[in-house]
C-alpha cells in the first residue's frame, strides 16, 4: 500500500501553533530533536506493508529521509485537494492501486508496529473508507491532559484517529468529501451531513459504532468501517502547544530510554 503523508499545513497567525512555527511548515516542527514528520516517516519506513510514500506539501529540500520509493507533490490548498492529488499520483505510479493510507504528519508517536496493524485491519475490511476511533479511556490513560475532541456515543466517547485507509474511488465524489473534511472537528455537523437518522441517534446519545457504520454505508452509498483502535498514539495529533509539549516530553523520554 502507498502512504500519502500530508505535510501541507502552514499555521497562520490565528493558529494556536503559530508561536511555534512562525510561518514555517507544521510538519517541520522540532519534536525531541527531529522534525515532527520525520517521526512519522520513520514509522512508515519500518513498516513492510508500506510500498512507497508520497509526501504532499514539502519537497526534497525539507531534508526528510526515507528508505522507501518516494515522490513529492506541492501543497494543493487543503486536506482534500492534497489527498486527491496524492491519489492521482499513486495511480500514475501503480495503476492497480485500490487503497491508499492517508497519513497525518502530526502523530509523531506512531510506530512501525502500529502502522502494520493499521494497514492489516484496513486491508482485511476492504471498505471504501476505513476509519479509526479511539476510546476516551484509552486516550486519557496514555496521554492525561491531552484534551482531545470527543464524540459521545452510546456507552462511550471516542476521538478520531489520524491514519486511515481509503479506496481511490472516493476521489470521484470530491465535493462531498470536502464538506465532510471541513466538518471533521464538529461531530454535530458531521452527523447532519451524513444523514438525519445519524443526527437523531447522535443527539439522543444512542448512536453506536456498528449502527453508525450501517447508516453511513447506506446513506452515502459506500462501504464504511470504523475500528476501535488500541493505540492512543494514532490519534494523539498536535493541534495546540500543550499537545506539542506532551509529545516532546514523551518522545524525549522514549529516546533516552533506548540509549
Amino acid at each position: 500500500m502507498q502512504a500519502l503523508l500530508m505535510c501541507g499545513s502552514v499555521p497562520d497567525p490565528r493558529d494556536p501553533l503559530y508561536s511555534e512555527t512562525r510561518g514555517g511548515p507544521k510538519a517541520l516542527l522540532d519534536v525531541a530533536g527531529k522534525p515532527m514528520a520525520q517521526w512519522v516517516l520513520d514509522a512508515l519506513n519500518g513498516a513492510g506493508s508500506v510500498e512507497g510514500i508520497i509526501i504532499i506539501g514539502l519537497g526534497p529540500e525539507s531534508g526528510l529521509a526515507t528508505n522507501k520509493p518516494v515522490a513529492y507533490l506541492p501543497d494543493h490548498g487543503g486536506a482534500v485537494p492534497n489527498a486527491l492529488a496524492g491519489v492521482e499520483r499513486a495511480l500514475q505510479q501503480q495503476p492497480s492501486t485500490t487503497h491508499v493510507l492517508l497519513t497525518s504528519c502530526d502523530v509523531p508517536a506512531a510506530t512501525s508496529e502500529m502502522i502494520e496493524w493499521r494497514v492489516a485491519v484496513g486491508v482485511e475490511s476492504g471498505a471504501d473508507f476505513d476509519y479509526l476511533a479511539i476510546d476516551r479511556r484509552v486516550m486519557e490513560a496514555r496521554y492525561p491532559g491531552s484534551r482531545r475532541t470527543y464524540t459521545p456515543l452510546r456507552g462511550m466517547q471516542v476521538c478520531g484517529g489520524d491514519i486511515n485507509v481509503a479506496h481511490v474511488r472516493l476521489a470521484a465524489n470530491a465535493p462531498f468529501v470536502t464538506r465532510l473534511a471541513e466538518a471533521r472537528k464538529s461531530p454535530l455537523r458531521m452527523a447532519s451531513l451524513i444523514g438525519w437518522n445519524v443526527l437523531l441517534l447522535f443527539l439522543l446519545r444512542q448512536l453506536t459504532i456498528e449502527r453508525g457504520e450501517q447508516l453511513v454505508s447506506r446513506n452515502l452509498g459506500i462501504s464504511a468501517r470504523v475500528h476501535l483502535c488500541p493505540y492512543a498514539e494514532l490519534g494523539m495529533d498536535i493541534d495546540k502547544p500543550h499537545q506539542l509539549e506532551i509529545l516532546r516530553q514523551d518522545l524525549a523520554g522514549a529516546r533516552a530510554a533506548t540509549r
